[in-house]
């Protein structure tokens, strides 16, 4: 072989030689890869974006049955009430039962009163008797426009707090359910906020009780 040709080879070796140390020094060793594949997923979780917050209903219900009946301060009320309308009942029982007693008394006596006297007793009689009928009503209307006035209490109350829920929380519409008589045939647990306002609800009496107190 000639020396031209010995020095084309040469070069052609050196030249292959320089190709395979400069792809060598650009392929990553196995721990560049891992780096490389580590930097590439911090990347990536940093680039994420963070999972959304649950977002609150704007639609929830309250169980109205429960909400009364567990509600300290229409516990209360309906206690005083029934113990009021007890008293009134009473009273007219008594009044009545003396009312009989004096009809009966006439009965008794009439044949020996002159007529004069059993027109004045009778007249005497019947004026009782109006006079119980109207106890008797102006009572039941007392007792009525008690509770109405009440319930009126108890609706502002129960209102007020579930306006300051749904400002805290976010809902839009507060809904009562009422078994056997609700325009909500089903609604998901979740939009029952019924613990929620009754536990609110009763510290707030509590609180206020407390504060009359002082």
């Amino acid at each position: 072989m000639s020396i031209s040709k010995k020095l084309v080879l040469l070069s052609v070796l050196a030249a292959s030689f320089a190709a395979c140390k400069n792809e060598q020094a650009s392929t990553p060793t196995p721990a560049a890869k891992t780096e490389t594949a580590a930097e590439t997923t911090a990347g990536a979780e940093e680039s994420a974006p963070a999972p959304a917050a649950a977002v609150a209903p704007e639609i929830v219900y309250v169980n109205s049955d429960s909400l009364l009946n567990r509600y300290q301060y229409f516990k209360d009320v309906k206690a005083r009430l029934e113990a009021k309308g007890k008293r009134m009942e009473n009273d007219l029982r008594t009044k009545a039962t003396s009312f009989q007693r004096e009809v009966e008394q006439y009965r008794q006596a009439a044949n020996g009163m002159g007529q004069e006297q059993r027109a004045t007793t009778e007249q005497r009689l019947a004026q009782k008797e109006q006079q119980l009928a109207a106890q008797q009503q102006n009572s039941a209307n007392q007792l009525a426009k008690d509770e109405n006035d009440e319930m009126k209490k108890i609706y502002e109350k129960v209102e007020a707090h579930l306006k300051k829920i749904s400002a805290e929380k976010g809902y839009k519409m507060v809904l009562t359910y009422t078994r056997g008589n609700s325009a909500i045939l089903y609604g998901d647990a979740s939009l029952d906020i019924t613990e929620e306002a009754l536990k609110g609800l009763n510290q707030e009496y509590k609180d206020s009780k407390a504060n009359a107190k002082k």
